[in-house]
């Protein structure tokens, strides 16, 4: 619909070079996401917990619900209603964005703005999903504030669909499962690269949910 409108920028090229933009980008920074999430709910156990709650009471099923019949209830209206799992990958893309500098034009260091109590407060690099909750709703912060997912024209145009990737897939994992580092010492490192890998991966323990 959109090439009768735009004949020469609306191409087949163009399209294909959207579609590649999705696939590419959204492979490895939500890869990346997932792993610090994981991180961050099993060094903060409690918050784990409240996000295996929250999905219990949105999606009215747990443990004991049959596979197939869990992901039917992960409508486009429940995803809307988890707004504290909203709320901790927001806090984890805060800590541990998945690109942590942007160099295009002028550099600016998304991953330590991320931690500047001048932006953040003073709590600015404790894991805390609340900071985005008011009444237990996701209140955003200014993109040009939590930059993470950039901003302006250049805002992350997988955004939308990457939150929601994520919340079917923590949502199913946590509801069946419960998670524990192999090494409860372990203090996770990143890796320098484009995106911000984990150094050395995060070995965990998925135990099954009895109550």
């Amino acid at each position: 619909m959109e090439s009768e409108k735009e004949l020469e920028e609306m191409t087949d090229m163009y399209l294909r070079d959207i579609a590649l933009n999705f696939m590419f980008a959204g492979k490895d920074s939500s890869g990346t996401t997932f792993l610090w999430f994981f991180y961050m709910l099993c060094k903060n156990p409690l918050i784990q917990e409240k996000v295996a709650q929250e999905v219990r009471d949105v999606v009215g099923l747990n443990h004991k619900a049959n596979i197939d019949e869990f992901v039917a209830y992960l409508t486009d209206a429940a995803l809307e209603k988890m707004h504290y799992i909203h709320a901790a990958l927001t806090e984890t893309l805060r800590l541990y964005p998945a690109v942590p500098v942007v160099m295009e034009c002028s550099t600016w260091p998304i991953y330590a703005m991320g931690r500047m109590p001048y932006i953040w407060g003073e709590y600015a690099e404790d894991f805390r999903p609340e900071r985005w909750l008011q009444n237990g709703i996701f209140l955003p912060e200014s993109s040009f504030k939590f930059v993470s997912l950039h901003a302006g024209p250049r805002i992350c145009i997988g955004k939308d669909f990457a939150y929601g990737q994520m919340k079917i897939v923590s949502m199913t994992l946590l509801c069946y499962f419960r998670f524990k580092l192999v090494d409860e010492t372990k203090i996770a490192t990143y890796r320098t690269m484009f995106t911000l890998h984990m150094d050395g991966g995060l070995p965990m323990r998925a135990i099954p949910r009895t109550t």
